[in-house]
């Protein structure tokens, strides 16, 4: 009997849009996105936040509130999930069960959107639940850090941690609208404000290199928590992390991941530190150990090398971790390359530098290169410190 075949393509479509006071009574760019849609059928939001976002931001919850009551185009569940932010509420299954609870209670159907605010962790975790509800409730990301607005939170990836494997579960799906309100960035501690900027230093070595130069000029501006500087930085990040999503792979179908650049160490170094190490700041010592290895391997200049690990000590960033100390081929963050290659679903690939602005894959790493690289990030970390 002959086969049958199928074959359909999707268009998925979404906006990252940029404010300030996204919820300020003046403000209709969020009630302007709900309007887009006319249906018959009575939409919900449901809104889950960042535990840390509603302390740092008391009025948030009741801004939200008055927002619906003056914009009545969807109506807004009167209960405002608040849950932990960082990695804890995807280690912990109770969050997501928390949200899906909701959907249940609330009757929160496809035609309805789940709002999430916060931190990277937080949207991760949201949109994890609001893809596998009902298969797909649509999904609003409010990021709060510079991490979330410049990178993870602007993406199409949604997860949690499993078997203490970080992102075990997820999925691939967009959200149905991003927006990057630059107030929530004003709260942040000078860590995470910090942070954030290693994935746009990350995504300039292996696409841009004049971004990469921008942020070196900015460098000081940047430390200094110049707003203004930091849009700029926030914007152009995302518009390169969009770019690179539209492109021939933006599920990840093969083992392909250039945005990834120093993450297989950093991915591991978070989990070996319990988190105490944050994401951004673990980006940031993968970053100096891979643009390091780079360079003893052949692929980058000892100049270029010395440029990258120079701006990551200059923004405040350590460039290395005792936990990434590779000892005679035998370290526990040599399993991350394992992890790394099964997360990929076959072939190890990693993104190497040959020039700043220019990456190459791989798919093997020579032990004794990384644990030579180790001791160059010591000692140049300690040589800083003096």
């Amino acid at each position: 009997m002959e086969h049958l075949q199928q074959s359909f393509t999707v268009k998925f479509e979404y906006k990252v849009l940029f404010t300030a006071g996204l919820f300020e009574a003046g403000n209709s760019i969020f009630n302007d996105f709900l309007s887009q849609v006319n249906t018959a059928v009575q939409r919900k939001i449901f809104f889950v936040i960042d535990a840390g976002v509603a302390q740092a931001h008391p009025q948030l919850t009741a801004n939200i509130k008055a927002y619906f009551a003056a914009n009545n185009t969807v109506k807004l569940v009167d209960h405002i999930l608040i849950i932990p932010g960082g990695e804890q509420v995807k280690n912990d299954t109770t969050y997501f069960d928390q949200v899906v609870e909701a959907v249940n209670t609330y009757g929160i159907d496809r035609h309805s959107y789940i709002a999430a605010i916060g931190g990277g962790s937080v949207l991760d975790m949201v949109g994890y639940a609001a893809a596998v509800s009902h298969r797909g409730i649509k999904h609003i990301r409010i990021p709060t850090t510079v991490l979330s607005q410049n990178d993870s939170g602007i993406g199409v990836k949604n997860g949690i941690n499993y078997f203490n494997k970080k992102n075990f579960l997820g999925t691939f799906v967009p959200p149905v609208a991003v927006f990057n309100d630059e107030q929530f960035l004003t709260t942040l501690s000078d860590r995470d404000w910090r942070s954030g900027i290693s994935e746009a230093i990350k995504v300039a070595l292996i696409k841009d290199a004049d971004f990469f130069n921008w942020i070196e000029a900015n460098a000081q501006a940047l430390a200094e928590r110049d707003m203004t500087v930091m849009n700029q930085l926030v914007w152009r990040c995302a518009k390169l992390h969009m770019e690179h999503i539209a492109g021939a792979d933006p599920f990840e179908s093969g083992s392909s991941r250039p945005l990834d650049f120093g993450h297989w160490s950093a991915h591991k170094l978070e989990y070996l530190s319990n988190f105490e190490v944050r994401h951004g700041e673990a980006v940031a010592m993968g970053i100096a150990l891979d643009t390091v290895y780079s360079n003893l391997s052949g692929r980058l200049t000892s100049a270029e090398s010395q440029r990258v690990i120079q701006l990551l000590l200059n923004l405040g960033f350590e460039v290395t971790h005792s936990l990434l100390q590779v000892n005679e081929g035998n370290s526990p963050i040599l399993d991350g390359l394992e992890e790394f290659r099964e997360h990929l679903g076959g072939q190890l690939t990693i993104m190497l530098l040959t020039a700043i602005g220019r990456g190459q894959e791989v798919h093997e790493m020579d032990t004794a290169l990384l644990e030579q690289a180790g001791h160059i990030l010591t000692d140049t970390q300690q040589h800083q410190l003096q």
